[in-house]
């Protein structure tokens, strides 16, 4: 009997050992973030896809606060379509391109056709998302490649199946400007939408579509008047209706390709799925995400925590996206003018992402930095300047500072090759010594008034971090005059600190501190101070100069107690802007500003606190469709947990180095391009052991409280012993604090 139990549980010990690991895609839930404040989009996608295909509301200016910038929230109980461009996580809305749905038994000039969905009959995956349309009986998949989103609906038995095009529809306050729909043949569709919103004036997309059967007929309407005897039709409020007899559960298919510069750029992006193999492509996408998620593979019980993870490095990938056509075309900036580009990409909200997303992609997407890097020198040729925030090759001019420069300056820091490094440096340059968004007032008086200028404290203080970038840069080349200028620019955060009541605070062009001033307020009567934020949040913003910004406070004692203060101290429940998620005392991490500040206390030695408010921030994010606390702004929130969660994040984003917080995960392998493996290693985690005893690195004792992203290239253990009360040993001693 004893035999035969040992032989059993060697039997059982072989089969686990042997057991197929579980898909790191089915740890993916695309609906986290689809309440409130994360706007983000459930919809099929491929990592930094043309195509986002995903099902809207139609939520309006009334639904801000419930997915109105992505089109979609999991409040909401309907569809009224499914479009074919989104933005992730952002702030304000756009796209809803080219927006198709599927029914039956209506009249083809029905108005505001909806239907009812139950999120019971309803899910989505990586590359996958499916619904119930409820009101029509039709079962409606998506999947996508890079520039073709592939839809599959099963009809039940009608003599009035039909799938409706509207060219009127789009994101929040994205209106048509011009449409058109063109039938070619009974199958071929094509047209372009142009639109315009609060973010751009100019947005163009072209798109050609392929039925997988013969539709019956088409009806054109424009302005909700039918369009006779013509196959194609034009204007801001085009419908295209295709009509077909449909038998029980028939599956009818549907491509659409797209392009920024084309029809015919449209038309090469069909080839892209093949045959009608709907299942097909949809294996492979799952195949190509589960490629991108297994650069990072992490070990925990915590299959809730995995969730969370994988889920963030998924919508990390989100953005930016390629805009190049399947032949190679793209609009340019003038939106005239077709241009040759391959690996060119869009949607940078570089505001977010510079700080740990950008980052991120050096350890995770290294073959693609160079092409993000020359598409900022190609937005430069033809704009001349780098971009801020643009939309499809349009500048938005949205949030502060020119954040390109530090993207840039990373990736140069950091040794990238690829791109042509010397014409980065001048296009930098010439981002920092532009005229418009007050920098002509930062530069003479080293400090922009805030009767000058919308934002000035903010602004200000971009602008140096920014600057500083350009000297590390300046120093790398040889260029020392211009290292020093630059230096010096960068400490222009000094014109607005008040060592009187230690907070950043603006002055007027004279010079003055501009009063009333209250550190809690955003604004100074009806202009606004800092962009987003307060001065007891943007005081904490000097990324290149921590050192001195605590000797501003005159000791480390006394900057440690004023991150204490902003961590416990209660905002005004009367102002506005408290009603938003992520809320610690006065730290808002539910906005980029703050997303650095818990790991300041690495700083003055005190890495256990870091550790501490990290694990308190990191519970904001849930496994659930309120499970961001603020805006995902193009991946932003989500690179910061995936950072945290292995155990450390870049505070300065473009010196190399990450600080070390407490890791969530038992385990962290990074992959790297070389092949080489970075490990993280958390020996005794658990919910109460959150605080590093002591670490080694390669074996070898570690007493730093950052690690170097040369050490990580290297591949190699950092292995952090955790114990349930802080350490006063470890990282305590000047020469451990991170630089």
């Amino acid at each position: 009997m004893i035999k035969f139990n040992v032989v059993c549980l060697s039997l059982l010990v072989a089969i686990a050992c042997h057991a197929k690991p579980i898909p790191l895609i089915r740890y993916v839930n695309p609906f986290i973030g689809t309440i409130f404040e994360g706007n983000v989009y459930p919809g099929a996608t491929l990592p930094f896809g043309m195509v986002q295909l995903s099902p809207d509301n139609g939520l309006t200016k009334e639904n801000k606060y419930e997915g109105y910038c992505s089109g979609y929230s999991y409040t909401k109980n309907m569809v009224k379509g499914f479009s074919h461009t989104h933005l992730s996580g952002t702030g304000r809305p756009d796209l809803g391109d080219i927006s198709v749905l599927p029914m039956v038994g209506l009249e083809p000039n029905t108005k505001d056709i909806r239907s009812d969905i139950s999120h019971q009959e309803e899910g989505a995956s990586p590359g996958y998302y499916w619904v119930m349309l409820k009101t029509f009986g039709i079962k409606a998949e998506l999947t996508a490649t890079q520039r073709c989103g592939f839809h599959r609906y099963t009809f039940p038995e009608s003599s009035q199946s039909m799938i409706r095009f509207d060219l009127a529809y789009g994101a929040g306050d994205d209106a048509t400007v011009d449409s058109e729909f063109k039938q070619i043949d009974a199958t071929t569709f094509v047209g372009y939408r142009i639109s315009k919103s609060s973010f751009t004036k100019d947005q163009r997309v072209y798109f050609a579509a392929k039925i997988s059967k013969p539709i019956a007929k088409m009806v054109l309407y424009r302005d909700s008047v039918i369009v006779n005897g013509s196959n194609e039709a034009k204007g801001k409020d085009i419908k295209a209706c295709l009509l077909f007899n449909t038998t029980k559960d028939e599956k009818v298919m549907v491509k659409v390709g797209l392009s920024t510069a084309n029809v015919e750029g449209a038309m090469a992006g069909l080839k892209e799925t093949g045959e009608w193999d709907f299942d097909a492509v949809k294996k492979k996408t799952e195949g190509i995400w589960e490629k991108e998620l297994g650069k990072i593979k992490i070990t925990s019980k915590d299959e809730n925590f995995k969730t969370i993870f994988y889920t963030a490095l998924y919508h990390s990938y989100l953005s930016p996206i390629l805009i190049d056509d399947a032949l190679g075309k793209y609009r340019g900036i003038d939106k005239q003018t077709v241009r040759d580009g391959r690996n060119i990409y869009a949607i940078h909200s570089l505001w977010d992402t510079y700080r740990a997303a950008n980052p991120l992609f050096t350890l995770t997407q290294e073959k693609r930095v160079p092409d993000i890097i020359n598409s900022f020198l190609t937005f430069y040729h033809q704009y001349g300047l780098l971009p801020v925030w643009d939309l499809y090759f349009s500048e938005t001019n949205t949030m502060k500072g020119y954040h390109a420069v530090a993207v840039v300056a990373d990736a140069i820091l950091k040794g990238f090759k690829g791109f042509d490094v010397h014409e980065a440096y001048v296009a930098m340059k010439a981002s920092a010594n532009q005229n418009i968004r007050g920098t002509d007032w930062y530069r003479k008086l080293g400090y922009i008034p805030m009767d000058k200028d919308d934002g000035s404290v903010t602004s200000t203080l971009e602008y140096a971090f920014d600057d500083w970038c350009i000297a590390q840069v300046a120093k790398k080349l040889g260029e020392e005059s211009d290292y020093r200028i630059f230096m010096k620019r960068s400490e222009s955060w000094k014109n607005l600190f008040d060592p009187a009541i230690s907070f950043i605070r603006p002055k007027d062009v004279n010079g003055n501190w501009v009063t009333p001033f209250n550190p809690l307020n955003e604004s100074i009567g009806k202009i606004r101070a800092y962009d987003e934020g307060n001065a007891w949040q943007y005081t904490f913003y000097v990324p290149q100069d921590v050192y001195g910004l605590i000797g501003k406070f005159g000791s480390k004692e006394k900057f440690s107690q004023k991150i204490d203060s902003l961590f416990t101290l209660s905002p005004p429940k009367d102002q506005a802007i408290w009603q938003y998620d992520g809320y610690i005392g006065l730290v808002w991490h539910g906005n980029e500003p703050c997303h650095h500040i818990a790991y300041l206390y690495n700083y003055v030695g005190q890495p256990w606190k870091t550790a501490e408010k990290v694990r308190q921030i990191c519970a904001f994010y849930l496994n659930k469709p309120r499970g961001l606390c603020g805006n995902d702004d193009c991946g932003q929130t989500s690179a910061w947990y995936i950072y945290s969660a292995i155990g450390f994040y870049p505070v300065n984003p473009a010196n190399g180095e990450y600080v070390i917080g407490t890791p969530l995960a038992d385990k962290s392998e990074m992959t790297l391009l070389s092949g080489k493996h970075f490990i993280v290693k958390a020996e005794a985690l658990s919910d109460k052991n959150i605080y590093v005893q002591k670490a080694t690195l390669n074996g070898k004792p570690y007493s730093k409280t950052y690690i170097k992203h040369a050490d990580i290239l290297k591949g190699g253990d950092l292995v952090l012993y955790m114990g349930p009360q802080p350490s006063l040993t470890w990282g305590t001693k000047d020469d451990d604090f991170p630089h």
